[in-house]
């Protein structure tokens, strides 16, 4: 009596390959609308970003804008450039808090089992935080209007304003991604973005001319990417030079991409 025993497989299953090109960029896409879904089932997400530009427009023009200006109409429309890079520059901390829980929960576990391009979960991230970049423009935009504020360059100035913000703001927010796969837990990560955002947006143009502050501290916010990025939108609203920290603030943006993409990326590897 013979017993037939099946031939076992010569070769291993293969994974599944990868995609690559223009389909990273529809799989990076597919994750970011995702993230947006999420959003929409959890729409308490966007309360730091539609409550902070207001709370800080009140606390400064009506606390302080009497005292540096004389009158809060006057340092309303100082102020509004200021505000409204300071509030996407906080905003910019949610994604590494975002990125942080997704991986304790083990949702990158499940991104790592799929052939899809290695960058797409991150690059998705990115993307989808535009929507909350958005939501905080203009639920400042038409706070500071029902206070009177106006912007004396038009719709196309305001409009490029609104976008040169927004991309700086992606590229920062790669340091948070950074960050966030980096560091144990998501109340580190947002920790450590209070205490990195602080000085950059306080030790600005934002708040004040650079004049005005001590010698030794207007080097710094001479300096500092976000009183290039405030300067550009202060042109682009309000008239005046944006030709040179318009050219700064792509510098800035390309150093952030340059240096914390691939440590991104590195992280993401040696987490996942």
């Amino acid at each position: 009596m013979t017993t037939a025993t099946a031939a076992p497989p010569t070769t291993a299953p293969r994974p599944a390959a990868r995609a690559t090109g223009s389909s990273a960029v529809q799989q990076s896409l597919t994750l970011a609308w995702r993230n947006v879904v999420k959003i929409r089932h959890q729409p308490e997400a966007l309360m730091d970003v539609s409550l902070q530009p207001i709370i800080f427009t009140v606390l400064f023009v009506f606390v302080f804008g009497g005292a540096i200006a004389g009158d809060w109409r006057d340092y309303l429309t100082y102020l509004v450039p200021g505000i409204l890079a300071q509030t996407l520059m906080f905003a910019t901390g949610g994604i590494g808090v975002a990125l942080n829980n997704d991986i304790t929960k083990g949702v990158f576990d499940r991104f790592r089992s799929l052939p899809i391009a290695r960058s797409a979960p991150l690059v998705g991230a990115v993307v989808a935080d535009v929507v909350r970049y958005l939501t905080a423009i203009v639920v400042l935009l038409a706070f500071v209007t029902a206070l009177g504020f106006r912007t004396t360059e038009g719709l196309p100035a305001l409009l490029l304003a609104v976008v040169v913000a927004i991309a700086f703001a992606m590229c920062l927010s790669w340091v948070f991604v950074w960050i966030g796969l980096t560091v144990r837990s998501a109340g580190a990560v947002q920790g450590i973005g209070f205490l990195a955002m602080f000085p950059l947006t306080f030790g600005s143009s934002a708040l004040v001319a650079v004049d005005t502050l001590p010698g030794w501290l207007q080097g710094f916010t001479r300096n500092n990417p976000v009183t290039h990025l405030i300067d550009t939108v202060r042109g682009l609203l309000l008239g005046g030079p944006v030709a040179e920290p318009l050219a700064w603030t792509a510098g800035w943006g390309a150093v952030l991409l340059v240096v914390f993409v691939p440590l991104a990326m590195r992280a993401y590897r040696r987490r996942v």
